[in-house]
């Protein structure tokens, strides 16, 4: 004899399914989240604050692909803002992330920069909380 079930009975079998066994392993797993708190997790990622600061670098940083670098490492780290250089030798520029990869950048930008440049110093605003990135990336300014 064979059965025909609609492809809807099949559906909601599959998720019928897949709750009962995401709630039986929650049960078998001590220490472990229950089933209402990881389909809240996995639903809701926690959301990270955002903070914006200013920036501005001294020394030979100019004629030496500071801001190449500079761009390059910030989009490695998930920085967004902008970088240029100024008509006194230095460069600014503003830096929007999480607080720990902000802190990586300006660690970046104080000790490191680009392999030919000289840092004698960087200044940084302090930084501010932001509801959102105000830009989509990081990028140089002309």
């Amino acid at each position: 004899m064979v059965f025909l079930y609609s492809s809807g009975l099949v559906v909601s079998i599959c998720i019928l399914l897949s709750v009962l066994v995401l709630f039986e392993y929650s049960f078998s797993q001590p220490n472990k989240l229950t089933s209402k708190e990881t389909i809240a997790t996995m639903a809701a990622p926690s959301k990270q604050l955002l903070y914006a600061c200013n920036f501005e670098v001294f020394g030979r940083v100019q004629g030496v692909f500071f801001r190449k670098y500079t761009e390059k490492q910030a989009k490695t780290l998930g920085v967004h803002g902008w970088c240029k250089n100024t008509n006194q030798g230095t460069v600014k520029g503003q830096l929007e992330a999480p607080l720990s990869q902000i802190n990586e950048m300006k660690h970046w930008l104080q000790n490191k920069g680009s392999p030919k440049s000289v840092i004698e110093k960087a200044e940084f605003s302090e930084a501010k909380e932001i509801s959102a990135y105000t830009f989509d990336e990081f990028s140089i300014k002309r």
